[in-house]
């Protein structure tokens, strides 16, 4: 079993995070977000993932190496592919086109989930979704009686399904789906301006390919810093020790309010943490009251009042002192 991961967008809705950190290497509950996807995949694999392949762009070696270091913490070889321009999901898996044969999960890199089922590798292909409310946003499939995939339907605004396509496929013949991709490419098919995974996916259903759908118990976006907050929350939520702890803590007149995860050697002085709060390893926290909220590395923050935030790496930041003076039934200051 091989798994390829397209990761090579600019991640401009997680500015300005992502100037300096590639999206899916933004930690969430403290682990980056792109190792918390292979470990959910790895679980839901009855078989030994071989290979990892990461479509990046001009990250750098450091980058890289963590990759690579995320492939092998799973038992896996890692391998780099670049995609230098914005073509499409189609392109950017094949980008790693040297991964596409064999069995093969592709997966990309924004999206986190929670499963009850184990992958049938016997099938010819499964296509990941998630029943949502609005399907109007997003590419949805529709299903037979024997819930067999007949249609891939693009963000259409009349309801066609409510079974949204959540970015996870498995290919029993990766050979099969890189064919198909070359077609598009080859031939310059292109949906919205880009080459379109969904129309490889509509080609091969009509040459005989028969999708199935996987359905997730919860779908964990992770596009933009509302959302990451939100699924750093719910990742909280459902982990079982309810405030997660490393090592080496300082905490001095200070209360953590649980679920939160706190790294290593980080100092908290006279402050309120949590509840849903991620700190992480190096951070010094003073005075302050911090909830729902993801704080990197090697961060300092002092006198501040801060909820639904995310605070990045190497940060010093320091809030403001209020004296006040308030009689009886003062309203907001």
């Amino acid at each position: 079993m091989k798994i390829i991961i397209p990761m090579a967008g600019m991640g401009k809705r997680m500015r300005p995070h992502t100037f300096t950190v590639p999206k899916p290497l933004i930690p969430v509950a403290g682990k980056p977000i792109v190792k918390r996807l292979v470990e959910d995949i790895v679980k839901v694999c009855d078989e030994p993932v071989d290979e990892i392949a990461f479509v990046v762009g001009d990250f750098g070696k450091e980058v890289e190496n963590r990759l690579l270091d995320i492939a092998s913490a799973a038992g896996a070889r890692g391998s780099i592919h670049y995609q230098h321009e914005a073509l499409g999901t189609a392109h950017a898996v094949l980008c790693a086109g040297e991964a596409l044969s064999g069995k093969v999960v592709v997966a990309f890199a924004d999206t986190l989930f929670r499963a009850g089922f184990k992958l049938d590798a016997s099938a010819d292909g499964t296509i990941w979704v998630h029943q949502v409310e609005d399907p109007s946003a997003f590419g949805v499939v529709k299903t037979d009686e024997n819930s067999y995939i007949t249609d891939f339907v693009e963000k259409s605004p009349s309801f066609v399904s409510d079974k949204a396509i959540i970015g996870i496929y498995y290919f029993r013949e990766g050979q099969v789906l890189k064919n198909e991709l070359q077609y598009l490419v080859d031939n310059d098919i292109k949906g919205n301006g880009e080459y379109q995974l969904t129309d490889a996916l509509e080609n091969m259903k009509n040459k005989g390919t028969r999708f199935t759908t996987g359905s997730v118990n919860e779908w964990l976006d992770c596009g933009n810093k509302d959302a990451t907050l939100y699924t750093n929350r719910r990742i909280l939520e459902t982990t079982k020790e309810e405030t997660l702890f490393l090592e080496n803590i300082d905490k001095y007149n200070s209360i953590i309010i649980p679920p939160c995860f706190v790294g290593e050697n980080v100092v908290i002085k006279n402050s309120v943490i949590g509840p849903h709060v991620s700190l992480g390893n190096h951070t010094r926290i003073e005075d302050s009251v911090i909830k729902n909220s993801i704080v990197q590395e090697n961060t300092r923050i002092s006198r501040l009042v801060a909820s639904n935030s995310m605070i990045g790496n190497h940060v010093q930041l320091e809030g403001k002192e209020h004296t006040l003076n308030l009689g009886d039934y003062s309203g907001n200051v």
